[in-house]
């Protein structure tokens, strides 16, 4: 396909990348002189056939295209889509939030798209086109969606190598609160709770590193993200901060030990079943219940039969911890 990306930070960066070196035709843009620079340089660089072009504006960029991909910060977004009124090919995006994304888009062909990938580093010499192997990539089906399009995006998604996650824009924003969002607001509160105390800095190992690695991401992109979803976030914040005081609680009992242990043990148990295990390959029709179902139960799609229009897909395993 001919395709543009929009935004050649982190994420941008690899979608531009690995798109490129799957074939695609890509043209790029971002609005700092210095990021297209440092792209057109890393293109000329690149291995033959698997280069990219990087326009001047947002109309050059998405001139002639089949795709457009929208990878600026949520805040950039309206800006951005002014400059596409009368586009016709299909847009998706790889925002972190979808429900607010989706209205912002009007009368675009639109799917919106979220890779669960990502670094505490950002910019395009951060850009890694093999960041999304393995990934869970959302990929939303709304009441509007075409399946055909949502198909099209499935395959070039899969073709990247990673998994794609079939949700509505509600369900991803509300799961995403409590797996991404609110661990950059934790991540953020950790380290700030040892700033300024070296011995603290000096003893931190591993649990502190696992902790708070997102916590140096750029700081207007997690307010961005948790902004733009804060009634999901404090619904998920408020559920987290309700744990930690009924743990702040059983620090005063007798035994705290003891008391402890049983709020702990369900955490536990729930991270040793994390991440799923796959379990048997299936074949199923796109049908929007079929694969929002898939998407409810943890599956997801691995691959497509074009000529079958089936996507290969995987449920987890439910018997992980079982004897």
């Amino acid at each position: 396909m001919n395709v543009a990306v929009l935004g050649l930070g982190l994420i941008g960066g690899s979608v531009l990348q690995a798109l490129a070196a799957g074939g695609h035709r890509v043209v790029g843009f971002d609005a700092d002189p210095a990021t297209r620079a440092t792209a057109r340089t890393a293109a000329a660089r690149a291995r033959s056939g698997s280069r990219w072009e990087v326009a001047g504006t947002i109309r050059d960029a998405v001139r002639d295209t089949d795709l457009c991909v929208l990878a600026v910060p949520f805040p950039a977004l309206p800006s951005v889509l002014d400059e596409m009124t009368g586009y016709r090919g299909l847009v998706t995006d790889v925002t972190s939030i979808k429900a607010p994304v989706r209205d912002l888009t009007g009368d675009l062909r639109f799917v919106g798209g979220h890779p669960m990938a990502g670094k505490e580093t950002s910019g395009f010499r951060a850009a890694d086109r093999g960041l999304f192997v393995g990934c869970a990539w959302a990929l939303c089906l709304e009441p509007e969606t075409e399946t055909a399009e949502w198909f099209d995006l499935a395959e070039i998604i899969t073709g990247l190598g990673a998994r794609v996650v079939p949700a509505t824009a509600a369900e991803h924003d509300r799961v995403v609160a409590g797996v991404s969002h609110v661990p950059h607001l934790l991540a953020a509160a950790l380290t700030g709770a040892i700033e300024g105390d070296p011995l603290a800095a000096a003893l931190a190992a591993g649990s502190f590193r696992d902790g708070t690695r997102v916590a140096a991401t750029r700081p207007e992109l997690i307010a961005a993200m948790c902004g733009g979803n804060a009634a999901a976030v404090t619904e998920a914040l408020d559920q987290v901060l309700r744990s930690l005081q009924a743990m702040r609680t059983e620090l005063s009992a007798k035994d705290p030990v003891a008391a402890l242990g049983p709020l702990l043990a369900p955490a536990s148990a729930a991270r040793a079943a994390w991440p799923p295990v796959p379990g048997e390959q299936a074949e199923l029709p796109v049908r929007k219940d079929v694969l929002l179902r898939l998407g409810r139960v943890g599956g997801w799609v691995t691959g497509i039969d074009r000529e079958r229009r089936k996507v290969i897909a995987m449920r987890p395993e439910t018997d992980r911890n079982s004897p």
